[in-house]
């Protein structure tokens, strides 16, 4: 299965983990030697409930039952897809009530940057150096790390830059703006939370030029952060909310939310202004509604908060600088780049799953599912920390 997995399936480094996988369940994957591995990583911070959880397989069988594909989305009404739509709008802020589904978060950042051009009639986009937002080529416009897009430009023109957390640059944000894109806890760049009201501020701004404001939820958004989505910490809605990731409980799904206002836009000048075939797929919107229905009605996100509290009171080593983040989308600092790679390594070979940042070496993810027990984080922790004692910096 390797050599077959090597030669036919394209990667995307020349050294994939190629773990090869029999089945998972709950916090655990299991490889085809029946090796249990304990999830931190939730297929990045996808697996919102873990692997396998009943009521999302429950749903998904139920809807198997009933039908696939019947139609490109928006023209047939799909009992699925108007739930999870509603089940949104009524866990949001008034002004979010509308929400276009897709099929996967930068399907969703490439709909919210044209709903922000189509509505303010401009051009110009702001984005945050050392931000991620996807990878298609809308996406990777605004993408605030050179390295990774420069082999694949020209990409869309007139998109600036500013610092994350530096009110300098608002000034940046004119009448010229279109909207400005963020990630309201900055992930690749290393589980960077905004500082000093600083999404508020630029709230302000973008109220004082008629800029639109995009959040980019893909990875703190459905309860990962301690509420339901990261914004709601930081006194700061958007004019489009995007999601994904966690959002379909193991499935592919992505989505943008605005005020029918904004979203209406889409009909007409052009019509069909965003069009998807598969976005709001029944199996999949069947998925993310159970999963939604589970975290909004049950205690997780009280719980996640407790979690994040128990793995800073266990991580605690010398080796361990600095813990960013919020809730369970947690990244330790390490002193270098070398020690990470030997953390995450040997974590592998002991059975734990820890995984990499996009953009900052010294990072370790820790982004488990959030049904992930108070005994598995123990377990975990400790076994971090016996390899980071055998560490010799």
């Amino acid at each position: 299965m390797k050599q077959d997995f090597l030669k036919y399936q394209a990667q995307t480094t020349s050294t994939p983990l190629a773990m090869e996988i029999s089945h998972a369940k709950g916090s655990y994957i299991y490889d085809t030697n029946n090796k249990a591995h304990l999830d931190f990583v939730a297929g990045v911070s996808a697996c919102t409930l873990g692997h396998n959880h009943p009521k999302v397989k429950e749903a998904i069988q139920n809807q198997l039952d009933k039908y696939l594909h019947v139609m490109v989305y928006g023209e047939y009404i799909q009992k699925p897809a108007v739930e999870l739509t509603k089940l949104l709008a009524n866990n949001l802020p008034k002004s979010l009530e509308k929400t276009y589904l897709t099929n996967s978060g930068t399907e969703a950042i490439e709909g919210a940057l044209k709903l922000a051009k189509r509505a303010t009639g401009r051009s110009e986009i702001i984005a945050a150096n050392n931000a991620y937002h996807g990878n298609t080529m809308g996406a990777m416009s605004v993408m605030g790390y050179e390295e990774r897009k420069q082999a694949f430009r020209p990409l869309i023109p007139n998109v600036r830059f500013i610092f994350f957390n530096k009110e300098e640059d608002l000034h940046l944000i004119t009448t010229k703006t279109a909207c400005v894109i963020l990630e309201t806890i900055q992930g690749g760049a290393g589980f960077i939370e905004p500082t000093n009201d600083y999404l508020e501020k630029v709230r302000k701004q973008c109220n004082k030029v008629g800029a639109l404001l995009i959040l980019d939820e893909i990875q703190p958004g459905i309860g990962r952060t301690g509420k339901l989505f990261g914004f709601e910490h930081y006194n700061c809605v958007p004019d489009i909310l995007v999601s994904g990731k966690g959002l379909g409980g193991g499935m592919p799904i992505g989505a943008f939310t605005a005020s029918s206002k904004l979203m209406d836009l889409l009909q007409d000048n052009p019509k069909l202004g965003h069009i998807t075939t598969f976005g709001g797929h029944p199996l999949i919107t069947a998925s993310a509604l159970a999963t939604l229905k589970e975290v909004v009605n049950s205690d997780l996100i009280d719980q996640t908060l407790e979690k994040e509290l128990l793995f800073r009171e266990l991580l605690q080593h010398p080796l361990i600088t600095e813990i960013r983040g919020k809730g369970l989308m947690l990244a330790l600092i390490m002193p270098n780049l070398e020690i990470a790679n030997t953390l995450i390594l040997q974590a592998k070979d002991q059975g734990l799953i820890l995984f990499w940042l996009l953009f900052e070496p010294k990072a370790v993810r820790i982004t488990p599912p959030l049904t992930i027990s108070k005994e598995e984080i123990k377990k975990g922790c400790y076994i971090i920390l016996d390899i980071l004692n055998n560490i010799k910096p």
